[in-house]
């Protein structure tokens, strides 16, 4: 049984979240997998993420599995019962995900009932491939990703920050070049998408 929570911008979603766990947030832990997150310029966007879930009386430990070893992260991911990956670059996650042999391991844990929370890149990433991301994130960052399959968690493809600045231009491109080739749900930042008990709806 899948419980899901994706979207564009964590931080302008919190009444959703909210929702979604039913108000029943206080003393939960999170783990956090900020890797997507390589540009300087976005890194407020973690510490805004972090601060929802502390508003929410949520713990939240850090998990850069960039800078980890694998038995170590599976350890981690094996015991937590809420898995929060941020946004960034699509492509840079989802090597990092895969040299510590991630994909398999996260999607087997959500199936058999981890919640998974993801922002952006973590929502982009849990369709069956990240490949028509390539408009909005540059791949030559993640030089040793060789093929491009993500968690498939999803029958679905996100297109996050659907005319939300800076990404006007090119959010309304992926929908063009897409609409007639892939199952795409696209998202502004005040949108969220919930799979609950198989159930699926948009807030």
């Amino acid at each position: 049984m899948k419980s899901i929570f994706l979207c564009s911008y964590f931080a302008g979603v919190q009444n959703n979240f909210k929702d979604f766990m039913n108000n029943d947030t206080k003393g939960k832990k999170v783990l956090f997998i900020p890797t997507a997150n390589i540009d300087k310029e976005t890194k407020f966007l973690i510490d805004e993420a972090k601060e929802v879930f502390k508003s929410l009386e949520m713990e939240v430990e850090d998990l850069e599995i960039s800078k980890l070893d694998e038995k170590t992260i599976k350890n981690k991911i094996e015991k937590t019962d809420y898995l929060y990956i941020g946004g960034g670059n699509t492509f840079y996650l989802l090597q990092e995900l895969k040299r510590k042999n991630l994909i398999n391991f996260i999607k087997n844990r959500v199936n058999f009932g981890m919640t998974y929370i993801g922002e952006s890149a973590g929502a982009i990433i849990t369709s069956k491939d990240i490949k028509y991301s390539d408009l909005m994130d540059d791949k030559t960052v993640a030089k040793d990703l060789k093929e491009y399959s993500g968690l498939n968690l999803v029958d679905f493809y996100v297109i996050p920050h659907l005319k939300e600045f800076p990404f006007e231009k090119v959010s309304k491109q992926m929908v063009e070049k897409y609409k007639d080739k892939l199952n795409i749900i696209a998202i502004n930042n005040s949108q969220a998408i919930i799979i609950k008990k198989d159930k699926f709806e948009i807030k």
